[in-house]
């Protein structure tokens, strides 16, 4: 072959193998975590529990949002994780996001909070138009530790596994005659089902084998402080992170991912301060956090074969359940006081967009986020049904719409099963699922495109 057309046949062939490389294989996996200190400076009313006696009065421990920022060289999502109630209302969500996406090219946040009742009060909106002076802080301050994190991705390694640890019940006892009896403590430990006992981890490593983030999936109620407790905290989840923490050392932050636990207590519920909530806070969150601790160390993290982040997110409006006048008098008529009546007017007032969260890192991480309290069944579900390898269930994911039982639990009624706790129609939590379930299998290229 004379010289030229040899030169021209190895050039050609070199032009086909780049282009047959695909944009995943090309890819390349990154990762960074940061943490922001986020306890209100203020001492304003706080979540959770309408018989407290005023609002905080200082800070048990503090309150931090966490930043896990994955990238694949397309793709920039930062997950936040709050110590707080529930997330921001979605316009403070939205200053955030357009923020990062402008400064940092973030292209997804998404927040999560662990549902703490000893966090500051959050609404969906503020009605007189301004913001609570530690909320605009703190969103500030998150979106500073998104930046800072963006300066900070590295190649990274990334696994998973999962362990067990029992710190809950159901709360909801279904009786003989068919009736919900509310369980609300169980001191004495007695089986209840359902039950997710699961403690999913996942682990985030450098390439010099530094560990860079844990992410412990776990669901139960941080309530064992009760509304006695005037003082911000984290509960047993922070605990829990500050056991893995402490093991891992300062450069690794530890993520509370808040799983499906709308019908989960702890053992120990709303302990009052003289009946000894600050050490069972703490046994509880140690036993949690150890178990994520064993796990974490097991984990043996790896290079993914296809570094590749999906996302989607998928608003689906749901019919209210009651009428909005009807709830609202029956509060009045029970004495509720007038503040709380007008705060639920508010979350009333909110339309139901429900956004359905649905990522898959890798091909192989899947995970789901509802906006609201989901009954345990809806993570076991979720679980159950995806061909991913491994999987996570995320609630109180990008809004907050109240409680989201099973069909059958609202049938069967009691707490977070019925009335103004639970205004989305019924069956919205199983459509979600569903959503969620069909966007995994699209996503893994599970669907066919035609026919």
């Amino acid at each position: 072959m004379p010289r030229f057309s040899l030169m021209m046949f190895v050039a050609l062939i070199s032009l086909l193998s780049i282009a047959s490389i695909s944009p995943a294989a090309a890819a390349e996996f990154r990762a960074a975590a940061a943490k922001t200190e986020i306890t209100p400076a203020d001492l304003v009313i706080m979540w959770g529990y309408a018989d407290r006696s005023g609002p905080a009065t200082g800070t048990h421990d503090p309150l931090y949002a966490k930043i896990l920022l994955l990238d694949d060289g397309v793709t920039r999502l930062a997950w936040v994780t709050l110590d707080l109630g529930r997330p921001f209302g979605s316009e403070s969500m939205n200053l955030v996001r357009d923020r990062v996406q402008k400064s940092a090219s973030v292209t997804h946040v998404c927040f999560s909070a662990s549902h703490t009742h000893s966090g500051p009060s959050i609404d969906e909106f503020y009605e007189d138009g301004k913001r609570p002076a530690w909320e605009t802080v703190a969103l500030d301050k998150i979106a500073a530790a998104i930046e800072s994190a963006a300066t900070q991705l590295e190649p990274a390694l990334i696994g998973t596994e999962a362990g067990t640890v029992f710190i809950g019940h159901n709360r909801r006892y279904v009786q003989a005659d068919g009736k919900v009896k509310m369980l609300w403590r169980n001191e004495t430990k007695i089986p209840t089902h359902p039950l997710d006992p699961r403690v999913g981890v996942i682990r985030i490593d450098s390439l010099s084998g530094k560990t860079l983030a844990v992410v412990i999936n776990y669901a139960c109620h941080p309530v064992v402080f009760g509304p006695d407790n005037l003082q911000y905290s984290a509960d047993f989840p922070g605990a829990a992170a500050e056991v893995v923490e402490g093991s891992f050392g300062a450069d690794c932050v530890c993520l509370y991912l808040q799983g499906a636990p709308g019908d989960i207590n702890p053992y120990y519920d709303k302990m009052k301060l003289d009946e000894g909530a600050e050490s069972l806070m703490r046994e509880t969150g140690q036993q949690l956090g150890d178990e994520a601790l064993r796990v974490a160390k097991t984990i043996m993290p790896t290079a993914p074969k296809i570094p590749e982040i999906q996302i989607s997110l998928e608003t689906h409006r749901f019919k209210p359940r009651y009428d909005t006048a009807q709830l609202l008098e029956q509060l009045r008529t029970r004495g509720v006081r007038p503040e709380f009546v007008e705060r639920y007017r508010v979350h009333l007032a909110t339309p139901m967009d429900c956004v359905v969260t649905t990522v898959l890192i890798n091909r192989d991480i899947a995970l789901m986020g509802m906006p609201g309290e989901p009954f345990v069944e809806f993570g076991l579900n979720f679980r159950d049904r995806i061909p991913a390898g491994s999987s996570y269930f995320a609630g109180y994911c990008n809004g907050f719409h109240g409680y989201f039982p099973t069909i059958r639990a609202a049938v069967e009624g009691g707490y977070g099963a019925e009335g103004i706790t639970a205004r989305v129609e019924v069956g919205a939590g199983e459509a979600m699922v569903d959503m969620a379930i069909i966007r995994l299998l699209n996503m893994q290229g599970l669907l066919k495109a035609e026919p």
